[in-house]
């Protein structure tokens, strides 16, 4: 049965407010802008996620309906309004050692590859993207393998991560770096001793000299361009795109490619796939690719 323009979808009950409805022509609104601007492609299945997770914030800023939040998103300057969006919008769930045969090929073929043609080449920059780091897991356990595999030598190159992602809420909690132990716990006990040091409140907090190593920005993938100088030898971007469509991905893929130099990897999430008809990366194992030579 078709809906009419007016329909409405009700999110839970919130105690103290009524349930907020949202009409078909605001969640189309809603859902061109969150798609035009991020890239997430909300199918009708997420209606009903969009409208708990946002009622709150339309109550606290005493907006009456979604159309008004929407209107004041497109006509307010800057990007304020757009951040909260994204932060409640996005889904950010990981852990440290998260899909670890990634970490293990890291740690075991990719690094000793680059390393070995850098030092031919007389060259000590090892650049390292980790695109989409949520909460800062999968950034500080690259950068744990990182001063695992080079070891001494660390400080003779210019390594650390570079960690990006859309959302400042999760940016914040990447910076401060302290996380619940059992977050930490995948981690061998050898790397828990020498990488984290205990709060005292349960919890376990990144060393200051680690921390230091990882540079956290919010960037958006979806610019057409992408401002780094020099291209990146290795780039983690693992599960992001589960929640583009074929073309944003394609697109995002393509932006990868060029930013990462010959020779370099590119990792996805085990439940992504580059697809059987792209040419631009060679295919390694599940969900990791390399970049051609020239």
């Amino acid at each position: 049965m078709q809906k009419h323009s007016n329909s409405a979808v009700h999110a839970p009950f919130e105690p103290g407010g009524a349930m907020m409805a949202i009409t078909d022509q605001e969640f189309a609104a809603l859902r061109t802008l969150i798609y035009n601007r991020f890239g997430i492609n909300l199918t009708e299945q997420k209606r009903s996620l969009l409208v708990g997770r946002l009622q709150k914030l339309l109550r606290q800023q005493g907006f009456e309906n979604f159309q008004g939040y929407y209107d004041h998103l497109v006509k307010e300057p800057g990007e304020k309004g757009l951040s909260d969006l994204i932060n409640l919008v996005s889904t950010n769930y990981t852990y440290f050692n998260r899909e670890k045969d990634h970490f293990d090929y890291f740690l075991q073929t990719a690094l000793p590859a680059i390393v070995s043609r850098l030092k031919k080449e007389n060259r000590r920059d090892l650049r390292v993207w980790c695109a989409g780091c949520s909460t800062g897991e999968e950034a500080y356990t690259l950068l744990i393998l990182l001063h695992e595999f080079l070891g001494t030598e660390y400080g003779q190159w210019d390594a650390g991560i570079l960690a990006t992602d859309i959302s400042e809420r999760v940016l914040q909690t990447a910076m401060a770096g302290v996380y619940p132990e059992d977050r930490v716990a995948s981690l061998p006990e050898a790397w828990r001793r020498k990488y984290f040091r205990k709060t005292g409140d349960g919890q376990l907090a990144v060393t200051d000299s680690l921390k230091k190593e990882a540079t956290f920005r919010r960037f958006n993938l979806m610019n057409n361009q992408f401002p780094f100088k020099k291209p990146f030898h290795i780039i983690f971007c693992r599960n992001v795109m589960i929640y583009f469509d074929q073309p944003t991905r394609d697109a995002l893929v393509s932006r990868f490619h060029q930013s990462t130099e010959s020779g370099g990897y590119l990792f996805i999430g085990h439940s992504e796939t580059l697809g059987r008809n792209q040419t631009l990366y060679r295919y390694l194992m599940p969900a990791a690719y390399q970049k051609g030579t020239l």
